[in-house]
């Protein structure tokens, strides 16, 4: 059996990246900000 692949749209890149990529970008400025009262 041949399965058609069909090519990755925009709008899926865009929902992909941004599932992955703000609660990244959240835990990291979390971690900044815990980082930072340390040296205060």
């Amino acid at each position: 059996m041949e399965h058609e692949q069909k090519p990755t749209t925009t709008l899926q890149l865009v929902l992909a990246w941004g599932f992955v990529g703000i609660p990244l970008l959240l835990g990291v400025s979390q971690t900044l900000l815990n980082a930072l009262q340390l040296f205060q």
